[in-house]
């Protein structure tokens, strides 16, 4: 249906500053492994969003980002409950955030620390963590499937928070849309490229594996084998933001073969223009 010859999976960063070493870019062909793109150079997110326009151009690329595309938007009818003047769906959203947060190189921490301070958890200060986490109708699929729960784009706090990452990702988003489709906010074409959602954790569970991080050839391998993917060709010990964009870009070429992988049960079109769907949840 979609004709897509290449996976990409890029392990992003929300991390304040101009270049990031927590972003790796990894690429599928159509058989054969992952590899790292330019394995070693320390990304700046503009940088990544002008070489994925580039290369969309080239053949019909499926590009994976690990942020959220939208915040929440279904539990309680908007994405920032109480305020006035926030869009209420996920493009022009994007362009909000882009506005309201013109921090350096796409990043949008300020619009979590000062624009809308009061909506993101970020300690105890706050008070109780459950009156600020939500989540998307996707990750409650993926929790009644015996998936492990995600992180909510709302708690700003500890190593494995999202919400950092996520809205500068929303920055980006608004930066490449129109360039090329962003699923499921825009419908596929045929022969033409496309920028998914994707969490690593569906792939390493796909795999077998408990969801830890990896952090050896020997174990990025054996998730590997399991994806139905030849082992990584690396002469080095890769970082576990390496090991995440090599899995997820063979997690997703595995996944295309699935028949639901565009159509999943309760993707619904108000979904698709608010929230959005991870890639991999059916």
């Amino acid at each position: 249906m979609t004709g897509f010859t290449r996976t990409v999976a890029i392990d992003w960063s929300g991390a304040k500053g101009r270049r990031h070493k927590g972003i790796a870019v990894a690429v599928c062909g159509r058989d054969g492994p992952p590899r790292l793109v330019r394995p070693g150079h320390v990304w700046s997110r503009a940088e990544v969003a002008d070489w994925l326009v580039d290369e969309a151009a080239k053949e019909p690329t499926l590009f994976g980002f690990d942020f959220s595309f939208a915040p929440p938007h279904a539990e309680r009818g908007a994405y920032l409950p109480g305020e006035t003047g926030v869009p209420d769906t996920a493009r022009a959203f994007w362009g909000y955030v882009d506005v309201k947060a013109p921090d350096e190189d796409l990043g949008a921490a300020s619009f979590l620390e000062q624009v809308h301070r009061p909506h993101f958890y970020f300690g105890i200060a706050d008070g109780m963590k459950a009156d600020f986490v939500r989540f998307h109708q996707c990750d409650h699929r993926l929790n009644e499937a015996g998936g492990r729960k995600t992180a909510s784009a709302f708690d700003a706090i500890g190593a494995a928070q999202v919400a950092k990452a996520s809205f500068a990702g929303m920055r980006l988003l608004h930066r490449i849309d129109g360039k090329i489709a962003i699923w499921p906010m825009d419908p596929l074409t045929p022969g033409g490229s496309a920028v998914v959602e994707i969490y690593t954790r569906i792939y390493l569970r796909n795999a077998g594996l408990s969801g830890a991080k990896l952090r050896s050839r020997a174990d990025l391998n054996l998730a590997l084998k399991a994806l139905g993917s030849p082992p990584a060709r690396l002469r080095f010990e890769p970082d576990d933001h390496q090991t995440d964009a090599l899995v997820t870009a063979a997690g997703m070429r595995a996944h295309l073969r699935h028949p639901h992988a565009f159509t999943p049960p309760g993707l619904t079109p108000a979904l698709a223009r608010t929230e959005g769907w991870t890639f991999g949840i059916v």
